[in-house]
């Protein structure tokens, strides 16, 4: 008979797209268990938000123009979601092909292979300051123009950079993905959560930004040593990575050894260098100054991709199949999105998200004053697992959250706090977390080994962030 230690070792986490999947089957379940509502809705600048104190319920099954309604999901809507889910998705999926596919071309070229090696040479020994410059850089673009999917071709760059320097991919993952989330929960002027929930509010001038700024600093410099901690000791000991097995593919496969830093750098190389730097200059600036999104985005690194190859001295065929194959790296992260949105297609259809809203706010009412912040960052948490985007999420729940802080005697900054803090949190574990997933993907580590890497430290992360939506509820409204 197996212990029961044994059986515990040989537990493994389900498959990513088994888990949605599964996701799905309980959401299903949820619209026949969980009464069906809405709140009415109101346009405020171009967006649609609830009419707090509006909340209905609707029947399950009802007549509309002689067609019956049944809000009830079952087994075929389960099975239409990730079709539904892709189609709703399919400018993010779409945006995950096209770079996936232009930075193939781009790796071809040797150029970011050679260039990472002549970085190495230049560092000689001080290769862990990368880790708190590049986490910085992201910090600021997810802070400040909510830096999320964009990220998500650096995680190829970043891989061979930091496995070539003794690092392993868990590494290399987290400068990207936490440097840009850890931004996002510290969000100062991201309009995607901060300026949104305030507009929804009618809060005006951003008032606590300063305490914003001070939010970013804490957060950031904690979440940067946590790394630069986490790699000095893989660097020292890989045996104690948790990717340490799987890495040893990854560093043939990437060309991640030490042979890289002798790698002849030639004029062609440093020119799609320029190129690519060009590029994501470009992509800043468009960014932050132009309102670029995945579309723009795209389109500057397919054109880099293509001019690359041809610099290179590629044939537009050899271009072609080398798109191809960054097609196939770049598919199952691409899938997982449209899978993950999916869950959110069968609480809609079932109309149970507005009834799970309503029940949370009614709840938090009688919640005492200096623990309501606390609760409300939790529930934002949770709620992100079903409305896994922040301006979509504070459009649901500002009109709900921030009058109820206030009837709480609390600033409404607070509910802007929880909102901007809470839902990035959440999509640093959430397995309906776009960026996550194809971040992972990527980097082909598995949703388990990124769990137990990083539940303690989102723990710490959690009460640092309670903390500061406690101090934005009791400083005075401006």
């Amino acid at each position: 008979m197996e212990s029961t230690a044994e059986k515990r070792k040989s537990f493994k986490v389900p498959h990513t797209y088994a888990i949605i999947f599964i996701l799905m089957i309980i959401m299903a379940a949820l619209t026949w268990v969980i009464p069906s509502g809405a709140y009415e809705t109101t346009e405020v600048d171009g967006r649609e938000v609830t009419v707090a104190g509006t909340y209905e319920t609707v029947p399950k099954t009802y007549d509309q123009d002689g067609t019956q309604v049944d809000l009830r999901q079952g087994i075929v809507d389960v099975f239409q979601a990730p079709m539904l889910g892709i189609e709703e998705a399919v400018e993010v999926v779409a945006f995950v092909l096209i770079v996936g596919g232009a930075f193939q071309i781009i790796t071809k070229t040797g150029a970011i292979t050679a260039g990472m090696g002549r970085v190495i040479q230049l560092l000689k020994g001080k290769d862990i300051l990368i880790i708190p410059v590049a986490m910085i850089l992201f910090a600021l673009g997810g802070s400040t123009f909510g830096m999320a999917e964009e990220t998500l071709p650096f995680f190829a760059i970043f891989l061979p950079i930091m496995m070539s320097m003794g690092f392993d991919s868990m590494t290399a993952f987290m400068v990207v993905f936490m440097g840009a989330k850890i931004g996002y929960v510290a969000s100062t002027v991201n309009p995607f959560s901060v300026l949104i929930a305030q507009g929804v509010l009618g809060i005006t001038g951003n008032p606590q930004l300063w305490l914003r700024c001070i939010e970013w600093v804490v957060l950031v410099g904690i979440t940067v040593v946590w790394v630069v901690m986490y790699a000095r000791r893989v660097k020292a000991h890989p045996e104690l990575s948790i990717t340490y097995a799987d890495d040893k593919e990854k560093r043939r496969e990437f060309g991640a050894d030490e042979s890289a830093h002798s790698l002849e750098f030639t004029v062609r190389q440093k020119i799609i260098i320029l190129l690519f730097i060009a590029g994501i200059g470009l992509i800043v600036w468009g960014l932050v100054t132009q309102g670029w999104y995945m579309l723009e985005v795209a389109t500057v690194f397919l054109a880099v991709g293509i001019v690359s190859g041809l610099v290179y001295g590629l044939t537009i065929s050899q271009i072609a199949e080398e798109f191809v194959a960054g097609l196939a790296d770049f598919v199952f992260s691409a899938i997982v999105i449209g899978l993950a949105r999916g869950v959110l297609v069968i609480a809609n259809n079932g109309m149970i998200i507005d009834t799970i809203l309503d029940a949370l706010a009614n709840l938090l009412q009688g919640v005492p004053a200096p623990i309501f912040t606390t609760i409300l960052f939790v529930v934002i948490n949770l709620l992100t697992i079903l409305v896994p985007s922040s301006s979509s999420l504070a459009a649901l729940t500002m009109p709900i959250f921030g009058p109820l802080t206030e009837l709480m005697g609390l600033n409404p900054e607070a509910a802007v706090t929880a909102l901007a803090m809470g839902e990035p949190m959440m999509t640093i574990l959430a397995p309906t977390s776009a960026i996550l997933v194809a971040g992972l993907a990527v980097c082909k580590i598995k949703l388990d080994q990124w769990w137990k890497t990083i539940w303690k430290f989102f723990l710490v992360l959690c009460v640092i962030c309670s903390v500061f939506c406690a101090i934005s509820g009791i400083l005075p409204a401006a």
